[in-house]
């Protein structure tokens, strides 16, 4: 099966070279024409416009959009045009699940399909494997199905349902990541703060073995303490991509109580220096109605 990449970052790349590695041949575009080169020397061809990836591609043509989610409108306006009817589109990245009906509706008046693939895997997946949640039109799933078990693990890939419910069972992944991510940090702050004279990077690697919380975000706690024990190398700076904040909003309009993936998502904005000045209104209070000093 022929695939057209536009996109080819961390994870654009390295899909681009698994779908290589399953038999599938990648035409790939990006606007870093050193990233382009670099794919060309593992089988892809390159194509140096959006133009000229279409014509490289055999009708019916896939087109695999793998850019930052505020960018995805502006390559698909570019791209539109010049596809054609059975074509199909499709938005690997971590757009907001809502947008993907617009889409959808817009490129089927000019009988090209759309898809909204939520993939999971990161800078790993090219040798895990990615892990596809899928919306869009059954019949176009299921012709792409060779794609999609090249891409992904065994049992890795899932048709979740109509336009937006792929990007949709991405978003809720991601919700659960934050959380899962700072029940790990709070729990290894605590063992860091105790009274004994722990070697975490131990404790994380035992307990990926048999315990109750082993997970892949364990083995790579345990990858990073045994890299840097005091993690001196990160500012504990945590940035936060779009899903998490998605995720709680769509909980409040459905009055789902999501309290601990709520207080993840809070710890992200804290750890940027966002709750400081509530820090200093509390200090603050407290020798008002005190008379209490800050104490270093």
């Amino acid at each position: 099966m022929q695939l057209g990449m536009i996109g080819l970052g961390r994870m654009g790349a390295n899909m681009v070279r698994r779908a290589t590695r399953g038999g599938h041949t990648c035409v790939v575009y990006d606007r870093d024409a050193a990233a382009v080169n670099a794919l060309t020397k593992e089988k892809a061809t390159a194509a140096t416009s959006l133009e000229q990836l279409v014509v490289k591609l055999a009708p019916p043509r896939t087109v695999w959009i793998m850019v930052p989610a505020a960018a995805v409108d502006g390559v698909l306006d570019e791209l539109t045009p010049l596809l054609a009817k059975g074509d199909v589109a499709i938005d690997g990245g971590n757009s907001f699940y809502g947008y993907a009906a617009r889409r959808a509706q817009v490129l089927e008046k000019k009988g090209i399909q759309f898809l909204d693939v939520g993939t999971s895997g990161g800078v790993h997946g090219l040798e895990r494997g990615y892990c596809l949640m899928i919306g869009g039109p059954a019949p176009v799933v299921k012709r792409l199905d060779p794609l999609f078990k090249a891409l992904a693990p065994a049992d890795g890939y899932l048709h979740c349902g109509p336009a937006g419910a792929g990007h949709f069972v991405k978003m809720v992944h991601n919700g659960i990541e934050y959380g899962m991510m700072a029940a790990y940090a709070e729990g290894f702050n605590v063992l860091r703060h105790s009274k004994y004279s722990l070697n975490l990077g131990a404790i994380a690697e035992v307990w990926r073995h048999g315990s109750v919380v082993s997970s892949w975000l364990l083995d790579l706690t345990a990858r990073a303490l045994a890299r840097q024990a005091d993690l001196s190398g990160f500012s504990g700076h945590v940035a936060d991509s779009g899903e998490g904040r998605w995720t709680i909003q769509t909980a409040i309009e459905a009055g789902v109580p999501v309290p601990v993936l709520s207080a993840a998502l809070y710890e992200r904005f804290t750890s940027r220096g966002e709750g400081d000045f509530a820090a200093k209104l509390l200090s603050a209070l407290r020798f008002e109605f005190g008379g209490h000093e800050e104490k270093a």
